[in-house]
């Protein structure tokens, strides 16, 4: 009960911060972009109507209804989602960062999905480039669903390498 609780507040604290950060950027930002980092990083203010890289622009509720029923399906199975293997779940960072990982993606769709209810679109801010190369704008929504990604990847890889050295050390 006490890891639900402050799961919940965690998710509420980080789903406020990107609703603040998207406020700022829409006060801020909404008459152009400011450089931060001249020719690398800009501050913007983007409505981007699609999903990631501007894909299905236009497709504000079917994205809505697709983000609610992941979130959905991805808090009934997240025993299975975020399990560790034998190995890691002896370990406290391993766990720490699992359940970081489980915050980050619950916060990040449930951002995404706030904007999309709410405004038919998400707000971006975050502008990288190189002279005209530039990256697809995203949010903090965004930024934590990434990081959450890569630490389920991380705990993937480097945990199946911890069994794997595991039962080498046990037949020997």
């Amino acid at each position: 009960m006490r890891e639900a609780v402050l799961t919940i507040a965690a998710v509420a604290n980080l789903t406020l911060i990107d609703a603040i950060v998207k406020r700022i950027a829409s006060a801020l930002f909404s008459k152009g972009a400011v450089s931060a980092i001249d020719g690398f990083f800009n501050l913007a203010y983007v409505e981007n109507r699609g999903c990631a890289w501007g894909m299905l622009q236009g497709q504000a509720w079917p994205l809505a209804a697709f983000g609610a029923v992941a979130l959905a399906f991805i808090v009934w199975k997240r025993r299975t989602v975020f399990a560790l293997g034998p190995k890691l779940a002896k370990s406290r960072k391993a766990k720490w960062a699992m359940h970081a990982a489980e915050v980050l993606l619950y916060s990040g769709i449930l951002g995404n999905l706030i904007d999309r209810v709410a405004h038919g679109y998400v707000i971006d801010m975050f502008d990288f480039h190189c002279g005209a190369s530039h990256f697809p704008c995203f949010n903090m929504a965004d930024s934590y669903i990434t990081v959450s990604v890569a630490i389920l990847i991380a705990c993937s890889l480097f945990g199946g390498d911890a069994e794997k050295a595991e039962a080498k050390a046990a037949k020997k």
